[in-house]
């Protein structure tokens, strides 16, 4: 077995697995902290994560820029209110740079496995290197990879017999032309949002299979000029204040979503409105209504979706798939519809699915049973009991539905650099975090989530398939930074 770094015995040697935001803001924490014995393991060839990997026309983010940034670098230079696909790739890649990362990050390297040898109390972590299997040993791994990092293709009869092209949205093929072909989308979600109204004027006819209507606001989205970018360059406190008055905009949020639905009657009869107004068909209209709460599942921001699915080149199909064929799709009704290509925006595997990596601890237990089982569960989405010294940036019930994901990332990053603040100051080997305290935190956690739009009714990638909501969290986002400030050593076991 060869080490995880060649850093002194005394020094904790820490496999992150992931090199997007998550691992990145952990590995630059670490070096804050002093440590500098890890690696961060990537399994493609470079780092930046979903903003690597998402390179589809129109990928965008759905969080204003100043937000959607490390708060300890902040971008002056945003060319837009909403960051683009090249720009955040951009950005996480200079933060690499500047703060000395990528010498710690070793690419093309997928974990397939971690094991927790209690004899040794150390970590046994299985690697991929261009298909060559090697182990290395580790007295921690973080699991950094986050929920968007494996795309779901959909389950429908007959997609393997298609002759046509055939992709997901999350790896883009941008060597087929588009341009004069029948193209069919299947699902509308969030990257569906953005891709359709880019490639709409370039083919012949695109159908779009919709399973349920989203949700869909207007995008506030503009240019930022010379002038303001100066200012942010210049005059730091400008984009501080601005960054300030986003968080606190989007945070309100939080009273509809979690504290009391009611109030989502407002953007409810807002977002009816906006479809009224860039929708004339009625018949198209109707298929457009959702039928659930709003916030239920994921807004979309969006000011060319509409418009887009309004042209004469575009029919949104709203009967169930009962099969792919060879030269396109066949619904239940019995209509066959043509297609060139078929471009699956069907998301990303959430809830219901394997961990990312098999991850073995005490006694043989395993996560993606327990998940498989129970729904993903944790405790502040870092710890689970009975894995000791393994934590999650991003883990269960961490995902926010209005606010921007790097402010959890970030006390998430907080919370495990206290961890290991804990076990050196205990001149502890492993900690392992007691089972009643994950019991306790996830029944009230659902408790808490019983209370919310997202268990209000609809089927969304926010719940397992039995209804329990593990995607997001039920409450303030500043909530959650008071939780994780501090790691509370009496929530976990020590060994020596």
């Amino acid at each position: 077995m060869t080490p995880a770094s060649s850093a002194p015995p005394a020094a904790p040697r820490i496999a992150i697995v992931g090199g997007g935001f998550a691992g990145i803001g952990m590995a630059i924490r670490l070096q804050r902290m002093g440590i500098t014995s890890f690696t961060i393991y990537e399994a493609a060839g470079d780092i930046g994560g979903t903003w690597r990997d998402n390179t589809y026309p129109g990928a965008a983010c759905d969080v204003p820029s100043h937000l959607y940034s490390f708060s300890f670098e902040p971008n002056p230079a945003w060319s837009r209110a909403f960051g683009g696909q090249a720009e955040i790739f951009a950005y996480l890649k200079h933060c690499a740079r500047k703060y000395d990362v990528e010498r710690y990050v070793r690419c093309n390297a997928r974990v397939a496995a971690a094991r927790f040898d209690e004899a040794r109390q150390v970590w046994h972590v299985d690697i991929d290197v261009n298909g060559v299997r090697e182990t290395i040993e580790a007295d921690v791994v973080i699991a950094a990879s986050g929920p968007l990092s494996r795309p779901a293709m959909p389950q429908i009869a007959g997609l393997e017999r298609f002759e046509g092209k055939l992709f997901h949205s999350a790896r883009w093929d941008h060597a087929y032309p588009l341009e004069g072909k029948r193209v069919t989308v299947i699902g509308t979600g969030a990257s569906a949002a953005q891709f359709v109204p880019k490639i709409q004027p370039r083919v012949a006819h695109l159908d779009l299979f919709q399973r349920t209507a989203p949700w869909v606001m207007p995008k506030p989205d503009k240019p930022i000029d010379a002038r303001a970018r100066w200012l942010f360059e210049h005059l730091p406190f400008t984009q501080r204040f601005l960054r300030s008055a986003i968080y606190w905009q989007l945070e309100s949020r939080a009273i509809a979503f979690v504290v009391n639905p009611e109030l989502l009657k407002v953007p409810m009869k807002f977002g009816l409105s906006y479809l009224e107004r860039r929708v004339k068909d009625p018949e198209l209209r109707a298929k457009l209504t959702p039928n659930y709460r709003f916030g239920c599942k994921r807004v979309l921001l969006s000011s060319d979706y509409y418009p887009a699915l309004s042209q004469p080149n575009v029919d949104v199909v709203t009967s169930r798939i009962r099969e792919i064929v060879a030269d396109g799709i066949v619904t239940e009704d019995g209509v066959h519809r043509a297609a060139d290509a078929i471009i699956c925006g069907t998301g990303f595997q959430v809830n219901d699915v394997r961990a990312p990596f098999e991850v073995t601890g005490i006694d043989g237990a395993d996560l993606s049973t327990q998940w498989l089982r129970d729904g993903p569960e944790a405790y502040l989405g870092v710890s689970v009991a009975n894995f000791p010294n393994f934590f999650m940036i991003v883990g269960p019930n961490t995902g926010l539905g209005h606010n921007s994901l790097l402010y959890m990332i970030e006390s998430q990053v907080q919370y495990i650099a206290d961890c290991l603040r804990v076990l050196r100051r205990r001149k502890a080997r492993t900690m392992n975090l007691r089972p009643d305290v994950q019991r306790d935190f996830n029944t009230r956690l659902q408790k808490d989530m019983q209370h919310s739009v997202w268990a209000s009714g609809c089927r969304s990638y926010y719940q397992t398939r039995s209804g329990k909501v593990t995607a997001l969290w039920p409450g303030f986002s500043f909530s959650f930074r008071k939780r994780t400030r501090r790691a509370r050593a009496h929530d976990y076991r020590f060994a020596p």
